[in-house]
């Protein structure tokens, strides 16, 4: 943070309630953005994020307790804010849950030395979409949301209780978000529709895809799979990530009902993760892992057979899994049961890494399972063709790199404000 060449350094805020320490989800992509931005020597990085508590719906242990807290990583100074955290998902606990960080973010906003020269925020956090809107717009500067979940569709399709009511809430407050801001970014081209239906003109929606932030596997597979007591003729299937709604794990606990023979390995933590394990323990060929260290996580992608990606037959457009870009670099064929119109359907398609199959249909997966088993050679090919996909088109230069851009064009639009029209709700803030 500082100065390049002798000039000012510009102030950036991210507002992002997910962050690191969190390893999944959105976590790790904003914490590699901030430091990014953060490392080029020109710009003061500050973030104004929740307690860490993702996937598990935990907050981690060393963060529990504290209401306010400032510490630098890697360069970037980030301001947490407590809030609550749902150990069990409906629309309520989800309204109480946004309205507590923006309650926070509204009391203690971040102290940042001076206002900010641009305010950026990863959505589908509402609350961190309306709290980024209100400090761009009190400090007149350019406000840059970047959409990586839309909740509105969300609450509409992930079977969230009172998901239809949540789902009309949610979308009135991404639209005057999303309305207001300079540049909106999204990571798939799936949801530029659902974006510009909101009222966001087609001229300043931009494609930021995610990339893959794992490093490659280095050990061997069957060292991995001894360790983790996989024996080398069985079939591993591994899902890998959030537990939720959304996911529909179910599947693949019938599917291992329905095929003995498989393996089935869920790794991760999330909200469905206790029912998941009361519908998995009379099977034997069904193992629930907690996640593991960054470190190791690369190695264990690589050592199974078979990656899986589930989703419940509704979601169509309001999320693409940060998941796939690791499954594509662990260089393993990944199954998809998805619905066929989805935005995650088409990415699997993109890459050429992947077999398809109707989602919510155990048999279903269960065959694609053991199709993908009975040719590894094409299971193989699959899986370097994911490899070379999250190579060329998903490697964390060129994505750091468009997210930079995305800033830069936002800092050098005239006026350097947020767009106009943007309504009282974002009116006030300090910054």
């Amino acid at each position: 943070m500082g100065k390049r060449s002798g000039v000012p350094a510009r102030r950036v805020v991210l507002v992002s309630t997910n962050y690191a320490p969190e390893r999944a989800g959105i976590g790790p992509y904003a914490a590699q953005l901030a430091e990014h931005w953060a490392a080029r020597g020109d710009l003061d990085v500050h973030v104004l994020a929740g307690m860490p508590h993702y996937p598990a719906w935990r907050t981690d242990p060393a963060y529990r307790g504290r209401w306010r807290l400032t510490e630098e990583r890697a360069g970037v100074r980030v301001h947490r804010r407590r809030h609550t955290v749902p150990a069990r998902q409906s629309a309520l606990r989800r309204v109480l849950y946004e309205a507590s960080i923006l309650g926070h973010g509204l009391l203690a906003p971040p102290r940042t030395g001076g206002p900010p020269d641009l305010v950026a925020a990863q959505l589908p956090s509402l609350a961190g979409g309306i709290l980024a809107a209100r400090l761009a717009r009190a400090a007149k500067v350019p406000f840059v949301p970047v959409v990586q979940d839309l909740m509105g569709a969300a609450a509409a399709q992930s079977g969230i209780r009172g998901g239809d009511r949540a789902a009309a809430l949610a979308a009135s407050v991404e639209r005057r978000v999303l309305t207001s801001a300079t540049l909106v970014g999204v990571i798939h081209e799936s949801f530029v529709e659902r974006v510009t239906a909101l009222g966001v003109p087609r001229s300043r929606v931009r494609t930021v895809p995610n990339w893959s932030h794992i490093a490659p596997p280095t050990r061997p597979r069957a060292e991995t799979r001894a360790r983790l007591g996989w024996a080398e003729g069985e079939t591993v299937v591994l899902h890998s990530g959030n537990m939720g709604l959304k996911q529909g794990l179910e599947v693949l606990v019938e599917a291992a009902r329905l095929d003995p023979g498989l393996r089935v390995v869920l790794m991760g933590d999330g909200n469905q993760r206790r029912q998941l394990a009361a519908l998995a323990a009379p099977l034997p060929n069904v193992a629930l892992l907690p996640p593991v260290p960054e470190g190791e996580f690369p190695e264990v992608l690589a050592a199974a057979d078979v990656l899986a990606v589930t989703q419940r037959a509704a979601v169509l457009d309001m999320s693409v899994p940060s998941k796939l870009t690791s499954y594509f670099a662990a260089g393993r064929p990944v199954i998809g049961s998805v619905a066929e119109g989805g935005g995650t359907a088409g990415e699997l398609r993109r890459s050429g890494a992947a077999l398809l199959v109707p989602p919510e249909d155990p048999r279903a997966l269960a065959d694609g399972i053991r199709t993908l088993a009975a040719d590894p050679a094409h299971a193989a090919a699959l899986g370097e063709t994911g490899r070379a996909y999250a190579t060329e088109r998903l490697g964390s230069a060129a994505g750091l790199a468009r997210l930079t851009a995305l800033l830069d064009e936002a800092l050098a639009a005239p006026g350097q404000g947020p767009a106009p029209g943007a309504g009282p709700a974002f009116r006030g803030a300090r910054a």
